[in-house]
């Protein structure tokens, strides 16, 4: 794996391609060898919310090291940590209450990948974060 300017990329076996993640969206994306810049953006329509963020960013004269997040889309992600801190809570509570077996850290391991899965597809700007 190697660090690349806009994230984490890692060589695919065979090719000479990289495999990215979005600058805006985090979604990984196939980087093409050839000439010219690499791309930072999955989508143009990536590329073009993040030229817009910038430009408000620029307008409300806030730094690259500030973001502005709608109430709406801060509040979901706070529910599905709290989700995801209840599931690991549950989960330490039962292991230590009884000598767990492999189906007690199957059911364990399935519990916190329910509570986490969806923070994975959370995505700011997007309709339905």
């Amino acid at each position: 794996m190697t660090q690349t300017a806009s994230g984490v990329g890692e060589r695919v076996p065979g090719q000479e391609a990289t495999v990215r993640r979005c600058r805006w969206c985090a979604r990984p994306f196939t980087v093409a060898p050839g000439p010219g810049r690499p791309r930072l953006y999955c989508r143009r329509s990536c590329r073009q919310r993040d030229y817009e963020a910038r430009r408000q960013a620029e307008d409300l004269g806030l730094g690259d090291a500030r973001l502005v997040v709608a109430r709406a889309e801060l509040d979901a992600l706070h529910d599905r940590l709290y989700e995801l801190e209840a599931a690991i809570e549950d989960v330490d509570r039962d292991l230590a209450a009884t000598t767990p077996g492999e189906d007690d850290y199957r059911e364990a391991l399935d519990w916190i990948l329910r509570a986490a899965r969806p923070l994975t597809t959370l995505r700011f700007g997007e309709s339905g974060a």
